[in-house]
């Protein structure tokens, strides 16, 4: 609860949208814990309409307590109580309200699937019986001993660990077919109320999975490409169909993209930039774009294995990760994109020094000085022989 105690939500998307005349909401998972350190009943300011599980009790599908704009309402254990459902039901209200009032709107909808423990709703429990975990080149990796500590420290899947872990892919697959029956309800409900042409669909997720790579049991926060390399999709008015963008582009540059398209102002502490070059058709790409962005991980002691801290870069072609043990990591993603092979040790040292400097210097940027430091490239990870 950093950002309540520090009073950070008097200014975030949904004040700034606020001001602009907009109706906002957010349905589903807020963050971890919430409302810890707040009042029960605490509703972040910019928000017209509420309804967000309290103190992480939305996980397993069922039996949670949502907190609706104030309000506290307990779901059961009934088919029609499921959470993804029950999301989806929400947000079509909201949709059908602000439309009938002719009111511009921004709608932040949080499902928690696939998230374990990944409870699908009942009638997709038998989904997907044959489906197994993608057995990519990093699947149960044979050869570790380029890799940090906490991976040589891993032994290899047995099989049991295996179809554990086809099972949980299962899992996610169902729970996941909730959430594509929202979306196409809601995209119908736009239509309906004749908004689908006037509206920008924005689909994406806050991390990616890893699933057995690198001998991992399945988890996040690892610096690796399953965690790291989400997708992005856009839908809208002058946004060409069947596109993709090779740019690099961040979580950090959400809120200046909806904060544009609404016409709202952004302030000065925002570090991303706005997306709309990269996705409206009559609108050039900038000749200049972010040519490497930060990453971080502070120690989780609930992970398995446990991950130490590290900071590191990701390129548009390599991927450079320094750990508190001292240990380093680089892959050259073009011609190695399952990351087998640690390039730390035996590229040119110099390549390693101008890789630190970059992060050590965006580690510590605010604001509009990050949109400045990543825009120079870093050398090429190459190892030429």
């Amino acid at each position: 609860m950093y950002f309540y105690r520090h009073g950070l939500e008097k200014s975030t998307i949904a004040t700034w949208l606020q001001q602009k005349g907009y109706r906002n909401a957010y349905i589903g998972k807020y963050f971890n814990g919430y409302p810890r350190q707040a009042p029960k009943n605490y509703v972040p300011a910019g928000w017209d309409e509420w309804a967000s599980p309290i103190y992480d009790s939305g996980y397993m599908g069922y039996k949670y307590t949502l907190n609706e704009n104030g309000s506290f309402v307990e779901y059961g254990d009934r088919p029609e109580d499921y959470s993804a459902d029950v999301y989806t039901s929400k947000a079509q209200e909201f949709i059908n309200q602000a439309a009938k009032d002719k009111q511009p709107f921004f709608l932040y909808l949080a499902y928690f699937a696939p998230h374990q423990p990944a409870i699908p709703a009942p009638r997709h429990s038998k989904l997907f019986p044959d489906a197994f975990a993608p057995r990519t080149p990093s699947f149960n990796e044979a050869d570790v001993e380029d890799k940090p500590k906490y991976i040589r420290e891993l032994p290899l899947l047995n099989q049991a660990q295996k179809d554990w872990l086809d099972r949980l892919y299962q899992k996610r697959l169902r729970s996941l077919q909730a959430v594509d029956e929202g979306l196409v309800t809601l995209i119908n409900t736009l239509k309906a109320n004749e908004q689908l042409d006037n509206t920008y669909i924005i689909f994406t997720s806050d991390n990616g999975y890893h699933l057995g790579q690198h001998r991992l049991p399945p988890d996040k926060e690892t610096a690796y490409e399953e965690d790291i390399h989400l997708p992005l999709y856009v839908r809208g008015p002058d946004v060409p169909m069947g596109e993709t963008r090779d740019q690099i582009v961040s979580n950090l540059d959400l809120a200046p993209t909806f904060a544009e398209l609404a016409g709202a102002d952004t302030p000065n502490f925002i570090d991303g930039r706005s997306l709309i070059p990269l996705f409206r058709r009559h609108i050039p790409i900038p000749a200049q774009w972010r040519q490497v962005f930060f990453l971080q991980h502070r120690l989780n002691r609930q992970t398995i294995p446990i991950i130490p801290d590290y900071k590191g870069l990701r390129t548009s072609n390599c991927t450079y990760v320094q750990y508190a043990t001292s240990e380093k990591e680089l892959y050259n993603l073009r011609q190695d994109p399952d990351q087998l092979q640690n390039l730390a040790n035996v590229i040119q040292p110099q390549v390693i020094k101008e890789y630190a400097k970059r992060m050590i210097n965006l580690s510590s940027c605010r604001g509009k000085t990050c949109r400045e430091r990543d825009l120079k490239p870093l050398p090429d990870c190459s190892i030429t022989h």
